[in-house]
């Protein structure tokens, strides 16, 4: 029986090899195992160990099946873990490469809906430029019961025949332009020339109390980012005013801050009765009309109310309807001057 103890049977040392082992590791498949060989006993013990031998055999390779299966188990459970992780990164890979589809299109989108913005923006600021919901409004007041308001004090050609000098006499502090057939041609962001030295006389007498109050440059809803207010600052050394509503509703608080006086010691110069010349005199300035620089530029629906608005006044004028009176300003004509030659 001590023969059984000291010399184990060879097969309680074999260790299966698992089949998931012979794709990752075939370096180990073909090594040579070594058996290991009964100690030399004599024939007649080693055959007497033979009965109690299967026993002890049978214990053993009992006991080394239960320890192969525990020893398998992590194996496996590695086998299965790595197939996992490899499984989790291409999903993970897969994943990443359909969150970078989303964010490009999420990109593509949101630059679609920037130039969109932009275009609408762009769109609406050349209807508003046509299609005046607060002018028509107001056009229906002063049609009803305001016709004074659509009347000028100065009616002149352009601004050259205004007399800068004889204003600034007068008391009054600073002067406020329209853009669009005033001082440039429609939708244009730079001065007329023309109107180059009538400018440059107006600077040199009120300084930088000179400012443009468009219903495009400067307007937010349709000039948001202020580019073209600082382009025509740029192009004619004059400051545009920022504002919300369209001439010629609202209120003159943002030219009042910005001149740092009352409205009635303004001029309003403008080429539109019913825009211009009407939010001039409800908020108290000295209106002045002048006529447009440019029909060529102006579309067919603006071109036609600007003939209804000047039919309008001269009809209103002709029946002896008259301007609001300014206090500055009793006689008009003390402003108008012949234009000095080209």
């Amino acid at each position: 029986m001590q023969s059984t103890s000291s010399a184990a049977p060879w097969h309680a040392y074999y260790y299966p090899i698992p089949k998931h082992f012979h794709s990752q590791h075939l370096r180990f498949s073909n090594k040579r195992r070594t058996i290991p060989s009964c100690s030399p006993l004599n024939t007649h013990n080693f055959f007497l160990s033979l009965t109690p031998s299967n026993t002890c055999n049978c214990e053993q390779e009992s006991k080394s099946n239960k320890k192969n299966q525990s020893n398998s188990y992590p194996n496996h459970k590695r086998e299965f873990l790595e197939e996992l992780y490899s499984s989790s990164d291409d999903d993970n890979s897969g994943l990443n490469q359909t969150q970078k589809g989303q964010i490009e299109e999420e990109k593509a989108e949101s630059e679609l809906g920037i130039s969109t913005n932009i275009w609408w923006a762009n769109l609406k600021a050349a209807m508003g430029q046509r299609i005046n919901i607060e002018g028509i409004v107001s056009s229906l007041a002063v049609l009803a019961r305001d016709r004074h308001l659509a009347l000028p004090h100065v009616s002149v050609r352009d601004i050259r025949y205004i007399d800068w000098a004889e204003l600034k006499g007068r008391g009054f502090r600073g002067v406020v332009f329209d853009k669009d057939n005033t001082i440039t041609v429609p939708y244009s962001l730079t001065l007329w020339g023309p109107l180059g030295s009538s400018l440059e006389r107006c600077k040199s007498v009120f300084g930088n109390d000179i400012a443009v109050f468009s219903n495009s440059a400067g307007l937010y809803e349709f000039d948001h980012d202020g580019r073209k207010a600082r382009a025509l600052e740029g192009a004619i050394g004059i400051k545009v005013i920022r504002h919300r509503v369209k001439k010629p509703a609202g209120t003159a608080e943002e030219i009042e801050k910005h001149f740092g006086c009352e409205s009635s010691r303004l001029i309003m110069v403008g080429d539109r009765p019913f825009t211009d010349i009407v939010y001039g005199n409800r908020n108290g300035f000295l209106t002045i009309l002048t006529e447009p620089l440019s029909l060529a530029e102006e579309p067919f629906i603006v071109k036609q109310v600007r003939k209804l608005e000047v039919f309008l006044v001269n009809r209103w004028s002709k029946r002896g309807l008259k301007a609001m009176e300014h206090r500055l300003l009793p006689d008009a004509l003390h402003c108008v001057k012949d234009p000095p030659p080209l």
